[in-house]
């Protein structure tokens, strides 16, 4: 999950949908431009509705050659061969998780605005440390911990370990996360809420991302 020296998106699902009908959405999506991740956030759902979303958008995430993460669950993203899972604060301990997933496999925490929760997950193995939110969201629970934009240009300038930037975050208001070093942008609504599809939101970050603004 390299970062290859420029800002790349890392999608997340809406909170809740239909895999039929958001498949097609999803394919255009990552058919518009460059995608590393897809992270699966289904927070209320039943082990068998994962399961059959895991089913129907795994295929699709790998077409495009886009790593298929699973939030919270590493047990079920071990079963059904996720590339990695996305663990938060409240959630499987990260050793536990890493056991689970294996070494080969991604396993990104949540560290919200803290340098010492973040600076613990890369010194225990994280791929990959989650700050935020930076922005208030539609499509997140409301927190409480509101990162400022220096926590991730601190952070590029002395760790190796990527970091993601999460909450909020659209095409017009990114531009000082890329400049500050973010690897990753990850965006739910501003791509599924978007008013000419989620295909022109991608083209929209593609644009901003490829400026490095």
């Amino acid at each position: 999950m390299a970062a290859a020296n420029k800002t790349r998106l890392y999608l997340i699902t809406p909170p809740d949908f239909d895999p039929a009908a958001f498949s097609p959405r999803l394919d255009a999506a990552l058919g518009a431009g460059d995608v590393a991740c897809l992270q699966l956030r289904l927070k209320n759902a039943d082990d068998a509705k994962i399961g059959a979303a895991i089913a129907a958008l795994k295929p699709i995430a790998h077409r495009h050659d886009v790593a298929f993460i699973l939030n919270d669950r590493p047990d079920l993203a071990a079963a059904h061969d996720c590339d990695g899972v996305h663990i938060g604060q409240d959630d499987t301990p990260y050793a536990e998780a890493r056991k689970l997933l294996g070494k080969d496999r991604i396993v990104g925490v949540t560290c919200h605005d803290s340098k010492d929760l973040a600076f613990a997950a890369a010194e225990a193995g994280a791929d990959y440390v989650a700050f935020g939110a930076f922005f208030p969201s539609t499509t997140k629970e409301v927190t409480k911990t509101r990162a400022p934009v220096g926590l991730i240009e601190e952070w590029a300038s002395f760790v190796t370990v990527p970091c993601v930037a999460i909450g909020g975050i659209t095409a017009e208001n990114c531009g000082p996360l890329v400049k500050a070093g973010a690897d990753f942008l990850a965006v739910a609504g501003a791509v599924w809420n978007h008013p000419q599809g989620p295909a022109e939101a991608v083209k929209a970050f593609g644009k901003v991302l490829k400026s490095g603004v």
